[in-house]
């Protein structure tokens, strides 16, 4: 646990990253609406294959958005009980909150969703 990672920077942080989860939901619910408009213009299969994958990658990454933000939240909580209690964020705390768990959960979050996102643009591109 590094000394410097005060609870309220931890905290913060725990904040930002379930305000951008919230924005990639407003994200994916707009991506599913450009799937709803391939669908109703165009019905070549290769679309058709391609919609659904992305269909079944979005679902997967709002369900992983959802148990993140679960988890961030319950984390967060216990952090402000922390500070309200004057507690101290020692080693024992830091290891059972799962901080680095969920650290490297997020950032492979973050990944796998920029990824799609990054692949659904490529195919809108190809199919507009």
């Amino acid at each position: 646990m590094p000394n410097t990672l005060s609870i309220m920077r931890l905290h913060l942080r725990y904040r930002l990253w379930i305000a951008e989860m919230n924005s990639d939901i407003n994200v994916l619910r707009i991506l599913e609406d450009y799937l709803t408009e391939f669908r109703a213009k165009n019905n070549e299969p290769e679309v058709k294959k391609w919609v659904e994958g992305f269909q079944g990658q979005f679902i997967n990454l709002r369900k992983e958005i959802d148990e993140l933000r679960h988890e961030m939240h319950l984390v967060k909580m216990k952090l402000a009980a922390y500070s309200k209690e004057m507690k101290i964020l020692d080693s024992k705390n830091y290891q059972a909150d799962n901080h680095a768990a969920l650290r490297t959960q997020y950032s492979a979050f973050r990944k796998r969703f920029d990824k799609t996102k990054k692949d659904f643009e490529q195919f809108e591109s190809k199919w507009a």
